[in-house]
């Protein structure tokens, strides 16, 4: 899954690599969290000057997907991300899938490698971004909701699929990237229908990703300065056979206190 992500560039920089224009110059955003406004690009109205391509733009929405049926959004979970393998047919992503896809941009995402309760372990937070340190694009989704008075939230979500081997050992799921010579098909919700698009919803090649290991302080939404990326001395997990072990030391502990 993707719950953390950043974007650091400068708005010149994410002009360029989108080919948007009129971005908001904006702070460096070192842990954007569910529920908070993200950027994201979507196809606009109008072609480009001398291209048959639509124009992009650049907005804000929501991080947290809520279809447009939904009555109340307080009973309705948030959908921060939609697996790219089932989206297609889901009634929360289906139309989306179809109509409203957009690219989000970030500078790379966090992830937990989560040890099993049992073994007593923490969990490792890591920065994972792109090896050639520039900004990458990851597929997601978009419905704008409207409420009874009329007002309305323009939501959204990130497409994840499995991990690639490097991200794998980490854990089982990653965002789905679109590559810059894709951004047009992904983005054409006329003529390219889900089914035309669908090998875009692949893992990135093993080496695009690095993973740095850093502190626990991601974990908390107000931390939000860059010392959150600092890297750290990685949290060794015990090898299966060893947490077996202990299991077993464990129960043998536990049977002996009864005699």
């Amino acid at each position: 899954m993707c719950g953390r992500f950043a974007l650091t560039e400068p708005a010149a920089r994410l002009e360029e690599f989108l080919d948007v224009m009129d971005v908001e110059e904006f702070p460096p955003r070192y842990n954007i969290a569910p529920t908070q406004p993200v950027l994201v690009v979507i196809s606009g109205d109008r072609q480009l000057p001398g291209s048959n391509l639509p124009e992009r733009k650049a907005i804000l929405v929501r991080w947290g997907l809520t279809p447009s049926w939904v009555k109340d959004p307080r009973e309705f979970p948030l959908l921060i991300n939609a697996r790219a393998e089932t989206a297609i047919g889901k009634a929360s992503f289906r139309a989306a899938m179809r109509h409203r896809r957009i690219l989000v941009p970030a500078t790379g995402f966090y992830e937990w490698r989560r040890p099993p309760k049992e073994t007593g372990e923490k969990s490792q937070a890591y920065w994972i971004r792109p090896r050639s340190g520039r900004i990458v694009a990851f597929a997601g989704l978009m419905e704008t909701w409207s409420s009874a008075d009329g007002s309305e939230i323009d939501t959204g979500a990130i497409l994840t699929t499995r991990a690639n081997g490097s991200i794998g050992r980490i854990h089982d799921r990653m965002p789905v990237v679109i590559r810059p010579e894709d951004f047009a098909r992904w983005l054409d919700c006329t003529t390219q229908e889900p089914r035309n698009v669908a090998e875009l919803l692949t893992p990135v090649e093993d080496e695009f990703f690095e993973a740095i290991p850093v502190s626990d302080k991601v974990n908390k939404v107000a931390n939000v300065d860059p010392d959150i990326q600092e890297p750290v001395a990685e949290a060794l997990i015990a090898p299966p056979s060893a947490q077996r072990k202990k299991r077993a030391k464990d129960d043998d502990s536990g049977q002996l206190s009864l005699l």
